[in-house]
Parts: structure tokens; sequence; C-alpha cells
């Protein structure tokens, strides 16, 4: 099939053309569509559930709201894990979910379970709400709005907040792909009355009188229409109040001298902001507002980009006159940055392997066209991504080696300049015809080896589809686009690489060496000096190997590990903190003093510091705790620092100089990746369970002074579980009655006072503002405020707070974390200058020498340690399964498990400069190098495989020595194996040397695939020719049946007997070549046989008639028009339905169901004869195995006495007369094997039409027999064919009950509207003008009774007696299968006693009789004739023997038949 593409392909070039420019239109199409970003999203699925409760502490948080919310939420399917953190005023619980699950669906489960819960979480506690659907990449536009030069006056913080709330964020919501506008810092708007608490307490006045005096004059209402001549008035009360001023005089009360009391008299009506818990600051220049914009998970980051600064423009033009907007942090850099590096190396390596062919091929043309298939095959997998979903992102695109890719076009394109290179001599000039027929044959001759060596690079990149988890989302990707990519190639290779090979190569033949013909004559002759010296010391040669095998192997131990190498984003993400319990202002103060010291290093661009949490608090920091955004200029104009590890400790030095302040670096996506996939921000997370937070906190402590000793750990930070300073009002339950009040009313006015409480909302225009009650600022600014704090109890008294509680400041809980229901305390770290493995493990070391934990209590590692510990188990399973797939390939390509051993060692070989290079350049063991291991383990086998056939190719051709033959092979295939390993480990080159952004991932994997690439060429060229002739001179008998090695349950091995021993032998050891069990054949038939899918189709037919079965008769519409009801023009619309009863329909759908029944009873003994026949046919063909292997020994020993023969009658011992009988006699047992394989052949052709298979299957010899089979059974009525009777009597039964059914009434129903136009009289008297506008509706109901029922009755009878012949066509089928049963216990008895007395007696005898006939023979006691009748009468017994195991299986399969169950 091949073959005849590469010559439809050469010979329609025009086709081929046509075809491809096609293929780069379309490609080009794709490219423009397909979805960019800088990295795979990696980020869990999962939901996060926020609850903002403003007025609850850490311990009420979890105990209210965590709890509940993660009990409710434990019950959900597929949910990995659950983890929370309750801090004071929030709860933020997430949920995590298996990768597969739609998110959608994981919202709604989580959605319907919060709806349960609310009821028990308090209403005052607040409600539960779930954050946007984001990603660990969605925050992909950060920016801040700010006023212009001169205009800071004129704009606060408030206006800011209020310009970045309704007029940017409500616009920015609209944009395509945006899930959410997280809005941060400045101060929420509120309209705020600052009561005065001595003037309340002077007017006489309570905090509920004030509250219900603004809910109450703060509202509108309406009051229906009223009716006015022709038109209608609607009413409606304007009572919102509009200005500050509208709420000073709103009234409260009278005062005891009778005086109004307004809000002006007791408080003060201003614009006021609700406590802060975060703040945004840019550079040290003082506070701003801003947003973070989330995107939509699943989009294309580059678009949203894009729509998102298109909306940009729009918004700035409506902004109030000196705001400006700007953005501080944008994915567009990190994208352009990545996807920069990714075109670069790209556009590097292709040259590269450009420059590669031309070296090697020597003919620029060729390299051309071999190279051209590079951004074809790029455009193809374009095409293929965006139909499977995959982003070109760093790993989708960033691992492509395009040496890979154009491997088959280099095979086919060297093949014919090979081809035309051994007529160059001649100097002559070819036609087209005769190119085309040169590029066809070798074309044709090596697309073999070209598609195997493609399908060999698919095979190892399965096993990386297989892993999951975060490796899975990053290196899949991978995965798919080179085999998208390698597709594609194929593709080519077959069509456009030998169009273009025949149209565009020189036709005419040079007879002069170009450059690279004479460069490789000259490294074939050192090469094979080398080499002719290497193979007169194998022994040495091969323990060289082994040494360095051994050196590479405990090198690799002392790489250490990592899980993948931090992507360089270009911007830094600092996680500072100061002491628990700071405040706001104090914080602002400390990251400002640390900005001005950032400020100082050249390097900085712009820094944005965000403090505490944002509106949507998917990141809930506390106040204490800061991320400091860094922007930083181009790498090249850095002056300070050459890396970002070197930076990084510098900067850590300088704002270590703020007293307080701690920070640790990171890049803003990877802390992003980091907090959403472990819950913390930093790279490794030691997370330790228990249950008391002090004891937890206790021993945090000591793990944060051994982490402090480990070189390497960084930023080491632990978390503030304790120590949050709290005023704590702890109440008297007895104060409180004596004074006649209650706990919920003393708290009403405590958090009204301090928190606020909303009395309702002022609108401007589309905005509105929350309208607060609360105490004036200089009223709650100390603990005396709260103490000297009155409750009016129900009698009028004002009662101090400190009088009914005790109050008092404390050290309380800061934060609880939770995991999978178990509270947890993290100590979180950073790994720079060294590898995460190695890290970890002397943390755990150092641990458990001096840390004891108690009982109940026990120690985690997450982060990107457990990220890389999971990654390494998968890839303990995906390695092992790639190196399987290659043995088994190369097994199938050769034919010999020797052969694919010795390719196999290019394995090891190629891990030896794997591990080398990696070590050589200072890099530790991550998954990128383990990734890049796969990839080249199947590339590495390329190089023997080719070698292996040459060295094969010669041997068969040949008469060299192995010596010779080796050096002739290798030599030869020189430069094919040296143009294959450097198209391919050079083509990584650029990735491997680049230090861009992006290359960090990159680098481990190319520095694999280039390592082991060179050691794997190398050694390969070296090592596998000295086992070659090792192995060929100790060849042994290792040969494996191929189907044998695929199912690894035996190997087998070839026994000595002679042909004697065999033929005494009782037991028939003939096993065909590719024969297969029985029940195997049975399973494929099952799977292939028309008949079983035509009775599986008849059943789904019935299926679909059953689940729509009511047929009611279509509805009837209609209209009238003209002189209906008098001389005036009327209309008439009208309906009508036919129904039958419900009991119809019900019989109607039964009747189908047990016609389904009926066909699937059909197809259970459709499928149990299709298994009888099938068994019969193979026990025949069994049969004819055991007779032919009888006549095959036969024929085996007349053929070496015929040769015995004519010797003894040259010698005179014979006549001829003895020695033609015994040429007669071989004749005849020939003729009859001859007539047996035909008829086996015949079976078996007979067979794969039964069970509708391409290939030839035959079944396996099984010479078993069943000893007894039951004379009885107790019940035929499982069996199928009494099914398919009992299936026909409920059918029949189903229709007579439908047909008595159809008897019943049918009812009609209708409905008419019409006019009557004119003049019409209702009484008799009065009349009254009915226009035609004026309608009237009539209904309609009939009955259709079958009074003519006779026909009707008619079939019912004849359904009746139906019933009766199917009822006794089921008793005639029960008798047939007794007497069936009877029949074959017969003839199995029969058999067994035949076979019982060969077993025993009757093969003895024979083979005695015939054993001394060959004596006597021999000492002349009998003539030829009488020892050719024994001889026959033992054949006959032998045959006989087999005749009975044929009879005995014929009738277990009979047997078999009987008692199939259905």
């Amino acid at each position: 099939m091949l073959n005849a593409i590469i010559r439809f392909s050469i010979r329609n070039k025009l086709i081929i053309g046509l075809f491809t420019l096609g293929w780069i239109i379309w490609g080009s199409i794709e490219l423009f569509k397909l979805p960019v970003d800088a990295l795979p999203d990696i980020t869990s699925n999962q939901v996060q559930v926020i609850t903002v409760s403003p007025t609850l502490g850490s311990l009420e948080v979890e105990r209210l709201i965590t709890f509940p919310i993660e009990q409710a939420s434990s019950n959900i399917p597929d949910v990995k894990e659950i983890r929370s953190i309750s801090r004071f005023g929030l709860s933020v619980v997430t949920v995590v979910f298996d990768d597969d699950k739609d998110i959608y669906w994981a919202r709604q489960q989580v959605s319907e379970r919060m709806l349960l819960v609310r009821d028990e979480i308090p209403k005052e506690a607040g409600t539960p709400e779930l954050a946007p659907v984001t990603t660990g990449l969605g925050e992909i536009y950060q920016y801040i709005v700010r006023p212009k030069k001169g205009y800071e006056d004129k704009y606060d913080l408030t206006e800011l907040r209020t310009i970045q709330d309704w007029i940017i964020r409500r616009q920015l919501l609209g944009t395509p792909g945006v899930a959410d506008v997280s809005s941060f810092g400045g101060k929420l708007k509120q309209y705020e009355v600052a009561i005065d608490p001595v003037k309340l307490k002077g007017a006489g006045v309570t905090f509920d009188q004030v509250f219900n005096a603004i809910q109450n004059n703060n509202q509108n209402s309406g009051a229906a229409y009223i009716e006015k001549g022709p038109s209608l008035l609607f009413v409606r009360s304007e009572g919102l109040v509009k200005s500050i001023e509208e709420i000073q005089n709103i009234y409260v009360a009278k005062s005891a001298a009778g005086t109004p009391i307004y809000i002006r008299d007791i408080a003060e009506a201003r614009i006021g902001s609700p406590v802060r818990y975060g703040a945004l600051t840019y550079m040290d220049e003082g506070e701003v507002s801003g947003a973070v914009v989330l995107m939509l998970k699943g989009e294309n980051a580059a678009d949203v980009i894009g729509h998102i600064e298109e909306r940009m423009k729009q918004i700035e033009k409506s902004l109030p006159e000196g705001v400006e907007i700007n953005t501080f942090l944008d994915r567009t850099k990190l994208v352009n940055r990545t996807l920069g590096t990714v075109k670069t190396n790209l556009l590097e390596g292709a040259m590269i392997v450009l420059l590669i062919l031309v070296f090697f091929l020597g003919n620029l043309r060729a390299g051309l066209i071999v190279a051209s298939v590079i951004p074809l095959s790029m455009l193809f997998a374009v095409g293929m991504m965006n139909l499977f979903g995959v982003t070109g992102n760093l790993m989708s695109l960033g691992a492509l080696d395009f040496g890979l890719i154009v491997d088959g076009a280099v095979i086919i394109v060297e093949a014919v300049l090979h081809r035309l290179h051994s007529n160059k001599h001649m100097g002559l000039h070819l036609r087209q015809g005769q190119m085309d027929q040169t590029v066809e044959q070798s074309a044709g001759r090596m697309m073999g080896a070209a598609v195997f060596g493609q399908i060999i690079i698919l095979i190892v990149y399965i096993p990386i589809l297989s892993l999951t988890g975060i490796e899975g989302k990053m290196f899949k990707p991978m995965a798919q686009t080179v085999a998208f990519a390698l597709v594609g190639a194929f593709i080519l290779s077959l069509t456009y690489v030998p169009m273009m090979t025949s149209v565009v190569l020189n036709k005419k033949l040079n007879s002069h060496d170009n450059f690279s013909d004479k460069m490789m004559l000259k490294l074939q002759g050192g090469f094979q000096k080398v080499l002719s010296r290497l193979l007169q010391h194998p022994k040495k040669v091969i323990l060289a190997a082994l040494a360095l095998l051994v050196l590479s192997f405990f090198v690799a131990s002392t790489l250490g590990g990592e899980f993948i190498p931090e992507l360089e984003e270009g911007d830094f993400a600092i996680e500072a903190r100061l002491m628990t319990g700071s405040s706001l202002e104090e914080t602002i103060d400390a990251t400002t003093k640390a900005v001005h010291e950032l400020r100082k290093f050249p390097e900085v661009q712009k820094v944005v510091t965000r403090i505490g949490s944002s509106e949507i608090p998917t990141d809930p920091m506390p106040i204490e705790m800061t991320d400091i955004i860094v922007n930083l200029k181009p790498k090249n104009e850095w002056t300070s620092a050459t890396t970002y590890d070197e930076l990084a400790n510098k900067m850590s030095a300088a704002i270590g100089k703020v007293p307080g302040l701690t920070g640790g670096f990171q890049y803003p996506v990877q802390m992003r990746f980091n907090e959403l996939i472990a819950g913390a921000k930093q790279d490794i997370v030691c997370k330790i369970f228990g249950e008391d937070l002090d004891t937890l906190a206790f021993y945090a402590a000591q793990y944060e002074e051994v982490i402090h000793k480990v070189e390497g750990a960084k930023d080491v930070y632990t978390e503030r579980v304790t120590g949050l300073p709290q005023i704590v009002i702890k109440y008297k339950p007895a104060a409180i009655a004596a004074y006649g009040l209650s706990i919920a009313a003393v708290n009403r006015v405590l958090k009204a006072s301090f928190a606020g409480e909303a009395a309702g909302q002022v609108y401007e225009n589309e905005r509105r503002f929350d309208l607060v009650l609360r105490l004036k600022e200089n009223r709650r600014n100390d603990l005396t405020d709260i103490k000297t704090l009155t409750i009016t109890n129900p009698d009028g008294l004002s009662v101090p707070l400190d009088q009914v509680a005790e109050i008092g400041i404390e050290e309380g809980p800061n934060q609880v974390q939770r995991e999978d229901a178990k509270r947890r305390i993290t100590v979180a770290f950073n790994v720079r200058d060294r590898d995460v493995q190695s890290v970890v493990k002397e943390v755990q070391s150092k641990a458990e020498k001096t840390i004891a934990l108690p009982a109940g209590y026990y120690v985690k590692y997450g982060g990107q340690f457990e990220n890389l510990v999971e990654a390494k188990e998968r890839l303990m399973i995906a390695v092992p399964i790639a190196l399987l797939l290659i043995l088994l390939i190369l097994y199938f390509s050769f034919g010999s498990l020797r052969y694919g051993l010795l390719i196999y060692t290019a394995i090891p070989l190629s891990a030896i400069g794997g591990i080398l290079l990696l070590w050589m350049r200072d890099m530790p063991f991550s998954i990128s190098a383990g990734v890049g291991f796969i990839a080249l383990f199947g590339v590495a086998v390329l190089n023997g495989i080719v070698l292996i056939n040459e060295f094969n190719r010669l041997k068969n051709e040949t008469q060299l020595n192995m010596r010779d033959l080796v050096l002739k092979g290798t030599t030869t295939r020189l430069r094919p194996v040296l143009m294959t390993a450097a198209v391919a480990s050079l083509g990584f080159l650029p990735m491997a040397l680049s230090t861009s952004s992006g290359a960090e991932v990159q680098r481990p994997l190319a520095t694999v695939v280039i390592g082991g690439l060179i050691s794997a060429t190398l050694l390969t060229l070296f090592v596998l020719p000295v086992l070659y002739v090792w192995v060929e001179k100790r060849k042994g008998s290792i040969k494996a049946p191929a189907l044998t090695l695929l199912l690894g349950f035996f190997s087998l091995a070839a026994s000595s007997q002679t042909m004697e021993g065999a033929l005494n032998g009782h037991v028939f050891n003939y096993r065909p070549a590719g024969s297969i069990p029985i029940d195997s054949i049975i399973a494929i038939a099952n799977k292939n046989a028309i008949s079983l899918k035509l009775a599986g189709k008849q059943v789904e037919y019935y299926a679909a008639l059953r689940k729509k079965s009511a047929e009611i008769p279509k509805t009837s519409f209609g209209a009238e028009y003209g002189n209906i009801n008098s001389a005036a023009n009327d209309t008439r619309f009208f309906l009508n339905q036919q129904f039958q009863l419900p009991k119809v329909y019900a019989r109607q759908k039964e009747v189908y169901q047990r016609a389904e029944g009926l066909q699937e009873a059909r197809k259970n003994l459709e499928q149990a004869e299709l298994h009888h026949a099938i068994r019969q046919l193979c026990y025949r063909i069994m049969d004819l195995d055991r007779r032919d292997e009888i006549l095959y020994r036969f024929l085996s020993i007349f053929s070496e006495w015929q040769e015995k023969a004519a010797v003894q009658q040259k010698a005179g011992d014979i006549n001829a007369a003895t020695l033609n009988a015994i040429a007669l006699q071989s004749k005849q047992y020939l003729f009859q094997k001859k007539q047996l394989e035909a008829d086996r052949y015949t079976l078996i052709q007979e067979l794969n039409g039964l069970i509708m298979s391409g290939n030839n299957f035959t079944p396996s010899l099984d010479n078993a027999v069943d000893k007894n089979i039951p004379a009885l059974i107790a019940s035929f009525e499982s069996h199928p064919s009494i099914q398919l009777a009992d299936a026909q009597i409920k059918e029949q039964v189903a229709q007579t009950a439908l047909d008595k059914n159809r008897l019943a009434p049918d009812f009609n129903f209708g409905y008419s509207n019409l006019s009557i136009t004119g003049w019409q009289s209702q009484d008799g008297i009065s009349q009254k003008y009915y226009a035609p506008s004026y309608r009237f509706g009539i209904v309609q109901a009939g009955v259709s009774i079958p009074v003519f029922n006779g026909a009707a009755k008619a079939k019912i009878n004849a359904a009746k007696v139906k019933e009766e012949i199917a009822a006794m066509q089921k008793q005639q089928q029960l008798e047939n299968l007794n007497r069936r049963l009877a029949d074959v216990v017969s003839r199995f008895n029969a058999a067994k006693e035949a076979y019982e007395y060969y077993v025993s007696e009757g093969l003895g005898l024979s083979t005695n009789n015939w054993s001394q006939a060959k004596k006597r023979l021999a000492l002349g006691d009998i003539s030829y004739a009488e020892f050719s009748l024994l001889q026959s009468q033992h054949l006959q017994v032998l045959i006989a023997h087999a005749e009975t195991i044929h009879q005995l299986q014929m009738a277990a399969a009979t047997f078999q038949l009987l008692t199939e169950k259905k």
C-alpha cells in the first residue's frame, strides 16, 4: 500500500502539488487560531468556597463556617483533597477534584452542598460563595489606578476606588474570557453615620432607634395605578435619601421635652469607608487603587489580554480628567519571552538540521527538500493541536526536535542519492521518466525502514501520554505535538518528498566526488582502522562499556533531584511579612521602606505591593503579609547581578535592613501555582498535622531551627497560628440577666458600634453605596472605648459594657489551616543554589534525629518535593513500559530475541551520555530530564537497527567472515548513522545552550538527548559490532514464537528426540505456528461475526421502538373564512386531537418490549449455534493436524529408508522390487499428506470466513478429552432455543392483549375559536353589535366506539391459536433436545471405550509389534512385504487412536451446545 501511494505521488505531481498548497493554506489558517500561553496550566481541578465574616475570630470561623463546609463537601464523588484556611473574618475552603472532571460539574456539586449547609451556618456569620472559574494562570492582568501629577489632591483613595469599581471594573467584566475583576486597595466608599455616644446618651435615644429611623426613612414604594379617563396614572413614592444633608435631616425620636431629634443632633453624616483588610501601593509613592483581572479557565491568554487591552483603550477615554491606569503585571511579557525562546530555538534548530543534511548529503537541493518537511509538518501539527485542544506553549512547542521529524525524509532522500551515486561514474543525464523510476524504486525499498523508525519514536512517547497529575499536564502537550508532527512528516514522506525528489534533484549525474563524499571516505578509513583493532580485543571493549555504565549509575546517584526547573518569568514576587498582629499602617510603612531599598537596584523597573486580601480573597493573606511585585528590566540591561538567584540573594539582604520584615523570593506565576497546588507559596512545605494549635506551633519552631541549618534552604517561614493580639470580651451571664439584657442584643450593639452595620443604601444614579451606622472614629480607638460602650436595656437604663463583661487584651489564634479534615501548620521554604531532593532528605534526616513528635502528630512534605516523588513513581511505571514496547517492536521486526537484545544495548549505552552530560553541566535529575530519557531511548535504537539490518544483509548475500562482515557493514552505514545521530542531537543544541526565559525547562531534556545520542552513537559504532561477532560465534537456538513472547506465559525449548522416539510416544506434540486457542477464536467471532451484528441490530431496532412506543395520531389544525354565520365574513380557527386509552399505549410498549426480548433470544441462539459450528470446524482441523503429524513421521522414516535401500540395492543386498515397494508406499503417504493439507486449507478458510477475520487464524492443537458427560440434564429451560420459544409465547400473549385493548373506545378533543359578526341578542330583547375582533370559543369532546368489531375479534381468536402453536413448538423443541442428548451420550460412551482401550493396551501392543518387526526385518527373518503389512497395521492403529480423540471432542462440542445457557 505504501509503495502504491509513493507511485501515485510521483506519477501525479500536479495533484500532490495542489495537495501541498492546500496543506499550507489550511496550516496557515490554523496557525493564527492557535491558543498560546507561556506554560500549560498545571493547576489542579479545584473549586474554592469563600465566606467573608468580618466579625468572627479564627476559631469561630473554623467552627461555624469551615467545618460544616468541609463536612458537606467530603461526600462529593471524585474529590482528591479538601484543604481550608480560617482566619479572622475569612474562611477559604479549597475542594480539589480529579483532573478529568468537568469544572462546571464540580462547581455544581459544590453549589448543591452549599445550599444544604447554609442552614447550619448562622446568618450573621456570612454566606458561602464560589470563587471565579479561574486557575493559577488566571491572574493575567494587574493594574493600578492613580492620579496624574498635579491631581493628587483632587482624587483621594475613596475616589480612586469608586472609579475602579464603577467605571473600570464594570466595563472589564463584559470582556470575552474574563472571569472576574478583583478590586484591590483604596477605600470602599460608604455613607457613614458616625454616632457620638455622649450626644446619644444625652438625647435619651438608643442605638436601635437610630438604626430603625434610618432604615424606615430610606425607601421608595408604589401603589399600582389609577384610571383617569382614557389614561393610566401610575403611583410611586420617592423616599430614598440622595445626599448627606438628607441623611442628617432624618427624624429619630422626640426628646423628653417633646422636641424632635434628628440624625444631625446625635451623629455626623459623612463619606466613610469600612475597616480595611488590604491595601495597594505603587513604588514608594504611597497608596493607590487597582485590580487583578482573572481569566476564565481554558481561555486563550493571548486573546484575552488582547481583548483587555482593547477595552482599556475605551475605558481610558471615559476616565475623569487627571486619572490614569498603569499596568504592572501583564502575562503578555512572559508569553512573549517564552514563545520568543521557542521560536529562536526552533529556527536555530532547523538551520542546524539543514546544515547537517547538506554537509552529510553533499547536495543542497536534497538538503532543502528534507528541510522543507520541517515547516510543513509543523503546520500539520498546529492544525491537530487546535483539533485536540493543545495550546501553543513552552512545553508543547519547545521540545520539538526537527532531526526526529525529518528522519523518514532523510532515509528516502539518502536512498535516492545512494542509488544515483552508484551510477554517477557513467556520466548519464536522466530523463524525467528514468528519474521517476529511480525515486520510486529507492523510496519504495526504504519506506519500510522509515516507517519503522517513526513508529518506534511514536511508541516511546505513548508512556508520556499516560502520565497524570502535574507532570502529565506539563509533558502530555509535548508528546502530543511530537506525535502530530511525526504523523505529518510521515504523510509528507509518502507524498510530497518522493514527488519533490523526482522533480528537484539534478538529473545530470556528476562523475566527481563532492566534498561530502571525500569527507566520508576519510572518516570511513580512520573509523575502519580503529574498529579493526577493537575487534581484536572484544573482552576489553565490553568491559570498558560496562565500566562506563557502572560509573554513570554512580554519578546518577549523586545528581540530586528537583521536580521541574523554575521558569525565569522576568519578574520577582516577594512574599514579605511582619510580626503577627501588625496594623495596616505599619505594614504599609515597612513595605514602603523595603520598596525604597529595592529601587536602589538598577535592574528594577517598577514595584507594586499588594497588602492583605483583595475583594475576591482567592489569595487569603492577612494584613501583616504582602506580595511585592518587582518588574525587572531585560536581563541584558542588568549590571549588579548576572543570574536571578544572585539578584534575589542581594535583594533579600537589602530588604533585610527593614526592621521586622522578612521575605521570600519567587516568580509571580510560580508562586500562584505553588499556592493553588500545595496551599503555600514556597517551593517546599513541611506540613505538621495534629490537634492542638500550641503544640503544633511548638514543633513547627523546632522544624524551623532544623531547616535554617540546611544549606540551600532559603526564605524559611513558619506559619503563625497563634500570637494574634485580641480584645476578648467575656460575658457575665448573671449580670446580663440582672440588667434584663441578652447576649444577642449586646453583640448587635458591639458589632454596629465598631464594625458598622448597614441600614440601607444610597443610590447615585446607577451606583449604590452602603449607608452604615457606627461610632465616631475617635470613640473606637482603644480599650476604654469598648469598656465605656453603653447598652440600653428594655427599661431605658444605659449600662456600660464593662458592667456585664470582663474585657482584656489576650493573644489568641491567628489562623487555622486544615487538610483532609485535620489541622495542620506549615514550615515553608524556597530552595536556591541546590536541588530540592537533597535538601528535603537532609531536613528529614536531621529532624528524625532531633525531633520526636507526640502520638497523633505526623509530618508530610509537600510542594515541589511531593510532586517530584509522585512523578518519579509514575515514571517508574512509564519508563519500563517504554522499554518493553521497544523490545517488543525489535523482536517483531527481526523475529529474533537475540538481535532485539543486541540493539537493546543502545539504551544503557545512551543513558551513559545523558547522565554524564547532566553531571558535567551541574544539573540535577528532574522530570524534564526523565522525559528526555524516555525520548532518548526510542531514538537510540534506530542506529542499532540500521547496523543489524546491514550485518544480516551481508551475511545472507556474501560469504564474508564475521570480522570482515561487520567492518564492511559498519563502514557502509557510517554516513546514515552519523547523519541520523547528528540531526537528532544537534537539533536540540539551541535548547541546551539557550539562556533566555523558558530554557530552564527545556535545558535538562535537551542535555539528556544530546549526551545520550553522542554516547549511544559512538558506543554503538564500536560496541555493537563487537557484540555481534561475539554472539554470532556463540549462536544458539534462542528462538521463541512471537505470540509466546507477547503473552509472556512460557518459552518453547526444542527437545532433541529421535524420530523413533517420537513415534513411540502416545501424545501428539505437533503445534502449527500462528495458532490460538478455540476460546480466543470464539472471542474474535463474538466481535466480528456479521450474523451476530445483524441480530444485535434487530435488538436495537425494537429497543428504539420501545422507548417511544405511544403512537398518538397527528394533531389537526385548520382555519375557515367566509359567510360562516351570516352575510358578514367571519373567521374560524380550530384544532383537533385523537387519543386512545393509556392502557393501549402501555400494551403497545409491552409488545415492543416482548419483541425486543424475542430478538435477544434469537441472538443468543445464533451465538450458541455459531460457537458450536466454530468448535466443530476447529476439532476437524485438529483431527487433520494429528493425521498430518502421523504421516509426516512415517514419511521421514521412509525417506531415510529409501536412501539406505538405494545403497543396499547397489551392494546387491536387496532387489529392485523391494526398493520400488518402499518408494511406492512413500508416494502413497505423500499424496495422502497433500490431500490432508488441501482439506485443512479449505476448513481454515471456512473457519475464518465464519469469524470474519482478515487473518488466517488456526486453532492450537488440543488433545484433552472429557472423561465423562452426564446422561441427564436437570432442565433445558435455560437453553437458548427454549428461551426463544418462551419469548415467542410472551410476544404473542402481548400482541393478543394489545388487540383486545384496541377494542376500547377512542377519545377525540377539539377546540374552535370563531367570530360572529353583527347584531346579536342574548336575552331576546336588547341588541348588541359584535365586531370581528370579538371571539367565541367552543370546546369539543367525542368518543369512537368500535360497533362493527367482528374482524378485530377474529384477529384476537387467531392470536390465541398462535399462542397455542408457540407452546406446542416449545414442547417439540424440548423433546428434540432430550433425543439429541441421548444420542450424544451414546456416541461419547462408544468413543470413550475405544479411546481407553488404545491408551491402555492398543497403542502399546501396536508399537511393540512394529518394533519387533523392524528388528526381524533387519535380521532377515521376514520379508519387506510382511514388514509393510505390520507397518500398515501400526499406522491404522495410530489413526484409529486419533479418530477416537476426534469423536470424543465432537461429542463434547455437541454436549456443550445442548447445555448452553442464555
